[in-house]
């Protein structure tokens, strides 16, 4: 069986971004394959913990996807700080007689953003709404290269490694089956130190928020990778709730056309055409120019225009995504640029330091936590979503009252088809399937 073949059995998807379908994903010929070991945003460290304990199955895989893939450079990047991962992959590398790369990144954000990675490590700056495969590259992150070492093994994607952090009473790092709920997830941790409070699932600045109520219906996906609970009266948490309507009518009354959210935008940086200040005058001023306008559409939403650069609290990130949503509706695509772009000249100088922004974000108390060693959770009910990863959602070839053992097929896509399969996170009975899957485990034939 071919490599591809095993990735889409085993349901692999994009494990720490959007879940793009890697079987799809490495369908390629390329020249660069880089592994994005940044990991970028404030306070998370499940790629850490998986490069210090899971280095040869990472380097083993790699090998193997650029035998497929015809890549010539095997790059791993990864940020210079991080020197107990270093020496470990560096051991690795050399045990395997490998031909890996280390490439060394500064301390910045978003240092893990694809685009700006490729543009580190080749040189070269994506075109505008293209991929790094139109400049001869193609990007892994460090779980889903753990997960195609699984795969190679049949072993399908059924659990993830969890960064559970902030205002809990014991930071940790838990291992959990797929479909876990958010609330076991901060109880293992000791649950909040505070009463009332959010949860960032993801990163502080990409990641999305829900509040405490709702930690029992929300689970854990195949892109997941943290946990970070705040009070839900803390800046990341009012800015990213912030009505469109108020961001609108600040907007109008307080933009003073600084420039900073251009300035500092990165997508800017390598070369793109996104001037988050002329769209900001756009909707400020009632003006209607479609052309400024179509510029959202290149946005990645990284987060740096609303919680760092803009010195008025607005949030163009919000602006662009509202304007894509509504461009969307009418049909409207983002166009490929020219490949013949290039960077701007205050790039190497515009990079934020991630410990500056961690104080603007006023979570430089957290960066410190030590985590306790890894805890595996084993619920006795986990809610499987059909959909976690771009694309169709897998369709549920179980029913409800059917014994499944975990690592069990249970959600099928077509192999060409833009999505993954979906597997048995434990063994149970299925008790519900709509859009998601809900075993139930049982004892002995009676269920817990």
């Amino acid at each position: 069986m071919d490599l591809l073949q095993k990735i889409y059995e085993a349901g692999v998807v994009g494990a720490g971004g959007a879940g793009f379908p890697t079987h799809i994903k490495l369908n390629c010929q390329v020249e660069y394959f880089i592994i994005n070991a940044a990991e970028c945003e404030p306070l998370l460290n499940t790629d850490k913990y998986l490069m210090a304990t899971k280095s040869e199955e990472m380097i083993k895989a790699i090998e193997e996807v650029s035998k497929h893939i015809g890549a010539k450079h095997l790059i791993i990047a990864i940020k210079k700080k991080y020197n107990k991962e270093i020496g470990i992959l560096k051991d690795a590398i050399e045990r395997l007689n490998s031909k890996v790369q280390l490439f060394y990144l500064d301390n910045y954000y978003p240092a893990g953003d694809e685009q700006m990675m490729v543009y580190e490590v080749t040189g070269r700056s994506i075109p505008e709404a293209g991929i790094p495969l139109d400049v001869g590259a193609v990007v892994s992150n460090v779980g889903t290269l753990v997960n195609i070492h699984d795969a190679m093994k049949d072993k399908p994607v059924t659990e993830k490694y969890i960064t559970v952090v902030g205002e809990v009473k014991n930071p940790i790092m838990i291992k959990v089956p797929v479909g876990i709920s958010i609330k076991e997830c901060i109880e293992a941790a000791g649950g909040s130190t505070i009463k009332d409070y959010a949860i960032i699932i993801g990163g502080p600045m990409m990641g999305t928020i829900i509040d405490d109520d709702e930690s029992d219906e929300n689970y854990i996906k195949k892109t997941d990778g943290s946990l970070i609970v705040l009070p839900k009266d803390h800046y990341i948490v009012e800015r990213k709730r912030k009505p469109l309507k108020t961001i609108i009518n600040e907007t109008r009354s307080a933009c003073i056309q600084c420039r900073y959210c251009t300035d500092l935008c990165h997508r800017y940086l390598i070369g793109h055409k996104l001037r988050p200040h002329k769209i900001m005058r756009n909707i400020g001023m009632s003006e209607h120019d479609a052309e400024i306008m179509k510029e959202a559409l290149i946005c990645c939403e990284c987060g740096i225009c609303e919680l760092y650069s803009c010195p008025m609290g607005l949030s163009p990130r919000l602006v662009n995504t509202y304007i894509k949503g509504e461009l969307r509706k009418g049909g409207i695509r983002p166009e490929k640029g020219s490949k013949d772009i290039e960077s701007r000249e205050m790039i190497e100088y515009r990079k934020i330091p991630t410990t500056r922004l961690m104080a603007r974000l006023d979570i430089l108390k957290y960066y410190d936590q030590k985590l306790d060693d890894v805890k595996e959770l084993l619920p006795k009910k986990v809610s499987i979503p059909l959909s976690q990863h771009i694309g169709k959602p897998a369709k549920a070839i179980v029913s409800v009252g059917d014994n499944v053992a975990k690592d069990q097929l249970i959600g099928q896509i077509e192999r060409n088809d833009m999505g993954a399969n979906i597997h048995a996170t434990i063994d149970g009975k299925v008790i519900e399937v709509s859009d998601k899957i809900v075993i139930l485990k049982e004892d002995n034939g009676v269920i817990s």
